[in-house]
């Protein structure tokens, strides 16, 4: 078993060749005193439908965000989802957890009137229940990692809470979280290829890891030829206009008392610096417009192993083709659950701590319902599935009750003189 407290996630190795990922050695099981925490927005579909998948994304990262600010700053892994995230926190960092996730809650309720279902549960509890949690440090560049999870206790987690089995409870004092660093003032990118193919795909019912991981390596390998992977933003960073898109949202943010007007008046102001930043390319003590939006690029969280594979692709039709056969086919054989969407373009949302070092981290999703969209077609998939199958069961009932009146010994008949 690991070797608990805080350090433990900051001391595990960093493993830079994603395809790595596949092999199940390079995870280390999260120690069972750990706490792990889920959320997911009530009706993400619904929302998206509405046209507010900006205001998802931000949601979802916001978890994320209020999770990295509750722990000042230090290592834990965490995992975005599009409608929501997963991530797990040391013994001494729950109570502050839990604080930062019901405050993230009534924040998604107060300003943007969307529930999020929220739940910690402790590692040995997930343990117990037949699952296991394991992570490995994925560095997507020098300055950023991201955690990768794999054992099926955080898809068992979200299960749960999803049907009511976990939640939070009532916390004390979580009247609101700390979302500094939160923004989403990228301008969405256009695809490059073809489309912006959001991937989800779950291992299917009793299926070994082993099974899955065999999989998922098919499924990078069909992806493998496109440019840089099918990486979704430009290697020299996301476009940038003014006003920004999601300037309105960013009023939703950590605004400490002060009127909406008056924190969009701020926000505005420092969106325009930071525009003829970029746009002169001046640099601003030690802050490089470039730099930053080369950095931007190399830390885009595009893909990622959370008890499944989800991934942002900008891929042309040859290639989402091949893709798709792969996931046919094991998807027949019942390897694998998965749902794609294609849209034109990709979304970021994103965490700065601070815009003057390389650690700032950039959630990438489609720009018109991404990995939510995936997943609902995942469920839809699987609802077509299952009526298909119970026709099939309800004919064949009846075939066999048919077949069983023929066959019953007819009685002799009776004249009647």
């Amino acid at each position: 078993m690991a070797i608990s407290g805080q350090t433990f996630y900051g001391n595990l190795p960093r493993i830079n060749d994603f395809e790595k990922l596949t092999d199940l050695q390079t995870y280390v099981q999260l120690p069972d005193d750990w706490w792990v925490g889920v959320a997911d927005i009530v009706g993400s579909t619904q929302e998206i439908e509405r046209g507010r998948y900006k205001i998802v994304n931000m949601v979802g990262a916001a978890v994320i965000s209020a999770q990295v600010n509750a722990a000042g700053m230090e290592p834990l892994p965490y995992v975005f989802g599009g409608d929501g995230a997963g991530f797990a926190v040391w013994p001494e960092q729950r109570a502050a957890a839990e604080t930062a996730l019901a405050g993230v809650q009534n924040w998604a309720r107060e300003e943007f009137d969307i529930g999020l279902r929220v739940a910690m549960v402790r590692v040995s509890d997930i343990r117990a229940a037949g699952q296991d949690i394991r992570v490995a440090r994925y560095a997507a560049s020098d300055g950023v990692d991201y955690a990768m999870f794999s054992g099926g206790g955080l898809l068992w987690a979200e299960t749960q809470m999803k049907a009511g089995e976990l939640s939070l409870g009532d916390v004390a004092g979580a009247e609101t979280a700390d979302l500094t660093g939160l923004s989403c003032r990228w301008s969405n990118m256009e695809a490059q290829n073809g489309k912006i193919l959001s991937v989800v795909m779950q291992p299917g019912e009793g299926v070994s890891e082993q099974d899955f991981a065999a999989i998922s390596q098919s499924v990078l390998s069909a992806a493998q030829n496109l440019n840089r992977e099918g990486h979704p933003v430009p290697k020299a960073g996301p476009g940038f206009r003014f006003p920004p898109a999601g300037v309105e949202l960013e009023t939703h943010v950590n605004r400490n008392g002060r009127s909406k007007w008056m924190h969009w008046t701020r926000i505005t102001v420092g969106n325009a610096l930071i525009w003829l930043l970029f746009k002169s390319g001046v640099r601003l003590g030690s802050f490089k417009p470039e730099e930053y939006r080369e950095d931007t690029a190399r830390n885009a969280d595009f893909r990622k192993f959370d008890d499944g594979l989800k991934m942002t692709l900008d891929c042309d039709a040859e290639t989402q083709s091949r893709i798709e056969t792969v996931l046919k086919e094991a998807a027949v054989q019942g390897l694998v659950r998965y749902g794609l969407h294609a849209q034109d373009e990709a979304m970021m949302t994103c965490f700065v701590p601070s815009a003057t070092e390389n650690s700032h981290v950039h959630f990438v999703d489609g720009a018109a319902g991404g990995y939510a969209r995936a997943a609902s077609h995942l469920k839809a998939r699987e609802r077509s599935a299952s009526l298909s199958q119970a026709a099939h069961d309800a004919g064949r009932k009846e075939v066999n009750a048919q077949n069983e009146q023929h066959t019953q010994p007819q009685k002799p008949a009776i004249s009647v003189q």
